[in-house]
Order: structure tokens, then C-alpha cells, then sequence
């Protein structure tokens, strides 16, 4: 259990500044232990994310055989064991509140020899897996999932598996990476064609680890492929500092950076950057310096001025480039003069709670008019008065809401913040460095 206050207690600021840095990419951090582990010697990754979700991964490696040695302050060590090394579990895998290390997983473990079985805490138990499940069937993989197609997961193995050309009925980063982590040890040619555009790490850091991948585009949509099995060689990564994590400070900074905020070491993925794009259309005051590439991702510094942001409506196609930071940018939008709408993000119903009904619910108790839409919602710029908002355990919902302090005209409590361990330990530290003046509930006097 998560020894990370379970609430917070966000008291009104009226500007923020400073030069900050946000903890190393949590996407990133989950493909490098796993990648690192079934490649043929070492890997070495600088700026690891030891969060609650990356050590669940971790804990689910060393289960399956890996030998990886984590030192505080130090670079963590994967001793690779190649795609036939890994062995059988002794216990069910516990991905505790991690949709990625689940469905990733059940991509890398889909063709071994070995059965395994995978679930999580009561929040991910009620997550869908059948998205993973359906297209690594077709690739002959034996896969059971629970009541209603969630957790847990049973693998049976045992079989080979075969390449497929699969088309994904809607794009998932997800979804596609589980594809292609089965198909590193399958026989023939994989393809996984998307409709639009998704994170790409995977694809990336398989490059830097020799996969011959091809990859091609055709209007909105992606096609990556590669002709398995393949064999994987262990390298140096270097995780840039997670962008869904200096989004929160992005919006604090446009909202009250009167002086300037800088974040820096901020990883730039194209696939990620979509919040951009969307709050400088909103106004924002943005400048990206010292643009730079680290290992086989771009990283820059931003630095980001009190804006006079207005609303929008958010053009569609940069939906699945800002899904996770959609919380946040509810903030930007409350903060906003006019209404911004947003549509096209059903996917927020299905994440570690539903996003659109918990955000909408929350910015009502603050006093902000919001009209909630089955893929989306309509948000009315407005005063913040303070309140008691539930994150209802949802790491992004908490961490938004204490941005929201700096539009708040009295203190906003903000309840079950404890899975904010999840993707960003040291928040409170963080936020502090950057004039955000947010506590545990319980150390406020």
C-alpha cells in the first residue's frame, strides 16, 4: 500500500516562478525494464522513474528471472536474459494500478512456454483488457480474461506464435506496443496498422536495440511492422523528464508565471505534445529552448509565461496527442475566458477512473459551470471558489485540482491523492520548488 498522503490541502497562491524539473517519463521507464530484460546483455538506464507503477514493473521482471540492480541516485542495471530467458513466475504478477505494465505484458509474456497469470489493485481490475486480448488471439496466443474482459489475465503459453496484419479499431499506443512486444518472438511478419497517431516509444527504443522495424503513414493513419522473431541488444537509455508530468506545471505557468517558469530536461516526443499545441491556440506564452536529443528522444526546456488564455474548441485530431493530460488542460480551460469544448476522447471514460464525469463533477464543487458530453465536455471559464473535490483515487484528477489553487479564492481538500505515488512521488516537493503552496491534508496547521 502507497505510504503517499492520501489528501492534500491546496491553498490559493497568486503566482508561481522558479526553475524546476519533473521526474524521468513513466512510458519510457516501463519499456526499458521490460525491452532491457529480454535483450542479450546489459542495459543501462539514467533517469529511471522509481514510481509505484515503474516498481511494480520492476518487482514482475525480477519475478520472471531478471537480475536488475536499482541504487538510489545511481543508473539502474538490467542483466538481460534474451526472449527465451525469462522463466515461470512462482506467484501471480501484481501490476498493482499500471494499465501499462499489464497490457505490455501481456504482449512480452503472450508466446512464452510458461503460464502466468496478471492483475492488479480494484482499480485496474476494472479496466479492459479485451483490446490486448482480441488481436494477440489471432496471433495464437491462448489468453483468458475476467468477468466482463478485466483482470485478472491468464496466459497459458506454450505455443508459437504467428505474425498477423492487424488493423486497430482505434489508435492505442497500448495496444499497438502489446502487438509488437509479441511479435518480437513470433514467426513471419507483423503489421499493426493505426488509424491516427499514438505514443511511440516502443518503436523507438527497439531501433536504438537493433529491430529492423518499417514504419509508414498514409494520411492520419500508421502502419509499423517487423518480420520476427528478433533478437535485442542491451544499451545505454537515458529517460527524458515525462511531459504528462510537466504538464501540470505548464498550466500552473500559464495561469501564474508572471515572471516566467522554466521546466527543463522535459522530454518532446511529437506523439506526446498535442497539450502544445492546443493551449497556445488557447494563447499561451510558450517558448521551447534548447531543443536536443537524448538517446532516441527529443528533449527541450520550456519556458512559460502568465498567458491570457481563451477558450477553444479542441480540434479533434490532437485528442490521442493529449489524452492523459486532459485533467490538466480542464484546468486551462476553467482558467480560460469563454468556453472551451472538447469531443472525440471517449477513451476518458476508460482510464483509472472515468476522467470526464470525475473532472466535471470536481470543477462544479469549485464552482465552475461545466456540461459533461458522452466523449467529452463543455467548460465555462469562471471564478474558483475553493471546496472538497474526490480524485476518487486518480493520480492526474489529484494532482490538477492542486494546480487549480492558483485560481481558487479559498482552500481546495483534495481526497485519496495516495495513487499519485503512481506516476509522480515527489509532487509535493515539486510543486513547492515551483510556489504552489499544497500540503498532506494532515501537515497543515
Amino acid at each position: 500500500m502507497s505510504q503517499h498522503p492520501n489528501s492534500f490541502r491546496a491553498l490559493p497562491v497568486d503566482r508561481v516562478g522558479s526553475t524546476i524539473t519533473v521526474p524521468g517519463d513513466k512510458s519510457i521507464s516501463h519499456r526499458a525494464l521490460m525491452l532491457g530484460a529480454v535483450a542479450e546483455g546489459r542495459t543501462i538506464v539514467h533517469g529511471f522513474l522509481a514510481s509505484e507503477d515503474c516498481l511494480a514493473t520492476q518487482t514482475a521482471m525480477e519475478a520472471l528471472g531478471v537480475s536488475i540492480r536499482r541504487v538510489p541516485g545511481e543508473p539502474v542495471q538490467i542483466d538481460g536474459v534474451g526472449l527465451g530467458g525469462l522463466k515461470a513466475p512462482s506467484r501471480v504478477l501484481d501490476l498493482g494500478n499500471s494499465g501499462t505494465a499489464i497490457r505490455l505484458l501481456m504482449g512480452l509474456l503472450a508466446g512464452q512456454p510458461f503460464a502466468c497469470e496478471l492483475t492488479g489493485d480494484a482499480s485496474l481490475r476494472q479496466r479492459p483488457m479485451e483490446r490486448v486480448a482480441v488481436p494477440l488471439r489471432k496471433m495464437g496466443a491462448p489468453i483468458e480474461t475476467g468477468a466482463g474482459g478485466k483482470p485478472p489475465v491468464r496466459l497459458r503459453g506454450g505455443v508459437r506464435l504467428r505474425g498477423i496484419d492487424y488493423a486497430l479499431p482505434m489508435a492505442s499506443a497500448q495496444v499497438k506496443s502489446a502487438v509488437i512486444l509479441a511479435a518480437l518472438g513470433a514467426a513471419g511478419r507483423t503489421s499493426v496498422h493505426s488509424p491516427g497517431p499514438s505514443r511511440d516509444h516502443t518503436e523507438r527504443m527497439l531501433q536504438t536495440m537493433g529491430v529492423a522495424l518499417t514504419q509508414s503513414s498514409q494520411g492520419a493513419g500508421h502502419t509499423v511492422a517487423l518480420e520476427g522473431p528478433v533478437k535485442l541488444r542491451g544499451i545505454e537509455i537515458a529517460v527524458p523528464g515525462d511531459f504528462s508530468s510537466a504538464a501540470f506545471f505548464i498550466v500552473a505557468g500559464c495561469i501564474g508565471a508572471r515572471d516566467g517558469l522554466t521546466i527543463r530536461n522535459v522530454g518532446m516526443n511529437p506523439t506526446r505534445t498535442g497539450l502544445l499545441t492546443i493551449l497556445r491556440a488557447m494563447g499561451a506564452d510558450i517558448e521551447i529552448r534548447n531543443e536536443r536529443g537524448v538517446g532516441a528522444e527529443p528533449v527541450a526546456d520550456l519556458l512559460v509565461r502568465q498567458s491570457a488564455l481563451r477558450g477553444i474548441d479542441v480540434p479533434p485530431e490532437l485528442v490521442p496527442l493529449s489524452i492523459d493530460e486532459f485533467p490538466i488542460l480542464f484546468v486551462a480551460a476553467a482558467a480560460a475566458s469563454g468556453t472551451t469544448t472538447v469531443t472525440g476522447a471517449e477513451e476518458l471514460r476508460k482510464k483509472e477512473t472515468d476522467r470526464i464525469a470525475v473532472m466535471a463533477r470536481g470543477l462544479e464543487t469549485v464552482g465552475i459551470g461545466v456540461e459533461e458530453l458522452p466523449d467529452g465536455a463543455r467548460i465555462s471559464g469562471g471564478r474558483m471558489r475553493g471546496g472538497t473535490v474526490d480524485s476518487r483515487g486518480d493520480h492526474r484528477i489529484a494532482m490538477a485540482f492542486a494546480v487549480a489553487s492558483l485560481l481558487a479564492s479559498d482552500p481546495i481538500e483534495i481526497g485519496n491523492t495516495a495513487e499519485v505515488a503512481t506516476s509522480f512521488p515527489n509532487f509535493l516537493e515539486v510543486a513547492a520548488a515551483a510556489g504552489l503552496n499544497v500540503h498532506a491534508g494532515s501537515d497543515v496547521r
